[in-house]
Parts: structure tokens; C-alpha cells; sequence
């Protein structure tokens, strides 16, 4: 699918709290496939189950990275409460469970997360020559005006409901 790319300079609006939700897994034994794959291919179902309910879930966008041992998946959340009432829905519990089985303290494969909440007014963006990526794919994007030019201007709160 080919994306449109914008060109020309965009931001999203800082009106809404926003969670950020980074979780990966990193492979510290290459060729303990047996213990990292399972980790590797627990995810799709969840990111999957994610995008077809959206509105239900709480759940933005996300953006996901494979490196050579370590991958990320970068998710956005409406709020904190919709991030933990996923994490204890019935495919993430189940994939938690199986890899404590599993894999637990088992030094092949590594798992993380982090969670950021962010208020609103609080962050700023800008995009150029992009498709909608990131935060402005989460919640969308707008032309720059020359009130928020700078990150200065969009972090101290000029278009924003909220001064920093």
C-alpha cells in the first residue's frame, strides 16, 4: 500500500493526554530459536486484535521496528486505563502466561516495556515530506502555521488549550 506523503510542514494538536507504550523483546541467544520465536510471533495476534478494535480498546496507532536482536513496537493510547484493561484482556494474558511457562527466567530471549503518559499540551511534533506517521497517524495532523513555527512555540503552549 502506497502511503501519501505530505509535503509541506505539519503538526498534531497537544489538546489530549496521550500514552505512549514501547514493548519489545531482544534476542540475547541467537540460536535459541526455540526460546525467542515463540516470544517473536506472540505479537502479530495482539497488534492485530489492536487495529480491529480500536475505538473499543483505547487504542491510537503504532509503529513497529525489527532490528538484528532487539525489536520495538511503539503504541498509542487514549488513556492509561484503556493500556491496562489490554493488558489484562485475554490475548495478552495468554501470551504472558506462556512465555512465564515457557520461557520465564530463561536468559535466551529478553522482553521490556515502558510506558509513558503524557499531558496534554505537553509535547509537541512536526512532520515534513511525511506520510501521517507516528503521533499524527495516532491522532492526525495539520498544516503549520507561523504561530507554532518552532518547537519553542509548540512546547510552551501558543496553539495548545494548555500553557506550559
Amino acid at each position: 500500500m502506497k502511503l501519501k506523503v505530505f509535503s509541506d510542514q505539519y503538526v498534531t494538536e497537544n489538546d489530549q493526554d496521550i500514552v505512549v507504550f514501547l514493548i519489545g523483546m531482544r534476542i540475547n541467544k541467537r540460536l535459541a530459536i526455540r526460546k525467542w520465536f515463540p516470544v517473536l510471533k506472540a505479537m502479530p495476534p495482539m497488534i492485530r486484535e489492536l487495529h480491529e478494535n480500536k475505538d473499543a480498546l483505547g487504542f491510537l496507532s503504532s509503529e513497529s521496528f525489527i532490528g538484528l536482536r532487539t525489536t520495538v513496537l511503539i503504541s498509542y493510547w487514549k488513556s492509561s486505563e484503556d493500556l491496562l484493561a489490554y493488558a489484562r484482556g485475554q490475548k495478552h494474558l495468554a501470551a504472558w502466561k506462556e512465555f512465564n511457562t515457557k520461557i520465564g527466567n530463561n536468559e535466551a530471549v529478553g522482553i521490556y516495556h515502558e510506558t509513558y503518559v503524557i499531558e496534554k499540551g505537553k509535547y509537541e511534533t512536526f512532520y515534513r515530506n511525511m506520510p501521517q506517521y507516528g503521533l499524527a497517524k495516532a491522532i492526525g495532523h495539520k498544516p503549520i502555521t507561523k504561530d507554532m513555527n518552532t518547537a519553542k512555540k509548540r512546547l510552551n503552549g501558543i496553539y495548545s488549550h494548555k500553557k506550559i
